[in-house]
């Protein structure tokens, strides 16, 4: 098998850490095998790629889409290393409201399952990151929501508590204002 699996300790977010194969002239690894993650218990069928590139300090999040246009995500960096973060928003999940946080970069090259419910985010750590993500819905701008990155009751580690930011990412609501007005996943 070309992966080893981490269950992490939000609810259905597993940790894939590819095997490399390395020699003199680079390496060779696997991003994406059907078979071997629907036998990890990943199951999503991706139809979108997407590719990002951002700055150092350039925090993206924390973003979801509600249903019908919920998404699962496989998120990797290809350039440089970022903070990456999903929180549980399901309501009545056991770790509703936790995060897990891991370092990506293109050294590890371990990637991030992150299921439909969680919010996403990440801080880019390295002077440049290229991130690229499969999901397994399209993008819906009508069914987007987000997670206030500095959310006091989610209580984020960012390594960085003074990122770049856009303004839409400035002004997402937290945690008790999406109970609050039955915004959950």
């Amino acid at each position: 098998m070309p992966f080893k699996f981490e269950n992490m300790s939000v609810l259905g977010v597993t940790l894939i850490k590819p095997i490399v194969f390395e020699d003199e002239r680079g390496f060779f690894l696997e991003t994406y095998k059907k078979r071997d993650l629907e036998s990890a218990g990943i199951t999503a069928e991706f139809v979108q790629d997407n590719h990002s590139r951002s700055e150092r300090g350039v925090l993206r999040g924390l973003h979801f889409q509600r249903v019908p246009y919920a998404q699962a995500k496989i998120v990797r960096c290809t350039r440089g290393s970022i903070y990456d973060v999903a929180v549980d928003l399901r309501e009545g999940s056991p770790t509703f409201g936790r995060y897990v946080d891991v370092i990506l970069s293109e050294e590890n090259k371990h990637q991030l399952y992150i299921p439909r419910g969680c919010a996403h985010g990440f801080l880019v750590l390295s002077e440049v990151a290229e991130v690229m993500y499969k999901a397994d819905n399209v993008y819906a701008p009508e069914c987007e929501g987000g997670l206030a990155w500095n959310d006091p009751d989610v209580n984020i580690s960012w390594p960085d508590d003074n990122p770049i930011l856009s303004q839409r990412d400035l002004d997402w609501p937290t945690l008790a204002d999406l109970v609050r007005d039955g915004n959950l996943l």
